[in-house]
């Protein structure tokens, strides 16, 4: 039997199929992660040329084999800015990757494409406003994996501590006090030798931080925290990542390489 409906969501990966075509990889509301044919879509001046990464796009889909075709195409909103920088970009491409990881084809997560645009539009303000090239970037970047391994059910467990169940409460201003971060459970009070990562008081709470819909900023609107402690943040993510999702970011891992060199 055919298959004909419309559909709404975010590009996220393009790849050739055939010699003409391209296979789309969408995220939306109605089907969560979705495989599509584009025919065509490689030939010039093709109609359905438009099937590029992060696109937000309007579908007419249909057909009556496991993978359906795309027979129209409207572009909705083009995130195509966030490539005038390699930081917006890595950052861009590292949310569509752990999209893909978080969502299951026909298993789509409530909110989870309007979070992801909400982010996507924050990165492509970063760019347009000339501050591709700051810490936000980078800061956004963690942000939006923080809501989203929230929403894909893999939330960072930064409220209580993993052991004694103790609200994790970072004493500000007791600069001895350490929290360790344990890769399989979370997060413990105290120093733990094995620990690769520890945060002081004021890291925990920046990272709790993240929860918020906004970024953490100062007075002065400036960004709370230097470098060095996002490069942190990023790291826990990064290591929550690969242990629970088993696999590894590596648009995260460039992105970590950027901010390293202007580190130095």
């Amino acid at each position: 039997m055919s298959y004909e409906k419309i559909i709404k969501g975010l590009s996220l990966k393009v790849g050739p199929l055939g010699e003409h075509d391209r296979l789309l990889t969408l995220v939306s509301d109605e089907e969560g992660l979705i495989r599509l044919a584009v025919p065509g879509a490689r030939r010039p001046n093709s109609s359905l040329a438009g099937a590029t990464p992060l696109s937000f796009l309007q579908l007419h889909i249909g057909g009556k084999s496991n993978l359906k075709k795309v027979r129209q195409l409207k572009i909705l909103k083009s995130f195509n800015k966030l490539g005038q920088s390699y930081e917006s970009l890595a950052a861009a491409q590292a949310l569509a990757e752990l999209t893909q990881m978080l969502v299951a084809i026909n298993e789509p997560i409530p909110g989870l494409l309007a979070t992801l645009l909400i982010h996507l539009e924050s990165l492509e303000e970063l760019t347009e406003s000339n501050s591709c090239n700051s810490l936000n970037t980078l800061a956004t970047c963690i942000q939006a994996c923080i809501h989203l391994l929230a929403l894909g059910g893999y939330s960072l467990p930064i409220q209580k501590c993993c052991q004694s169940n103790i609200q994790l409460d970072p004493p500000i201003g007791q600069w001895d006090w350490r929290c360790s971060f344990i890769p399989q459970e979370g997060f413990a009070i105290g120093s733990i030798p094995s620990s690769k990562i520890q945060l002081n008081p004021s890291e925990l709470a920046l990272l709790q931080r993240l929860l918020r819909p906004n970024l953490p900023k100062c007075a002065n609107g400036a960004l709370m925290g230097p470098l060095k402690v996002w490069l942190i943040l990023l790291q826990v993510v990064e290591t929550w990542i690969e242990t629970h999702l088993s696999k590894k970011i590596t648009s995260l891992s460039m992105l970590r390489e950027i901010f390293l060199i202007k580190e130095i």
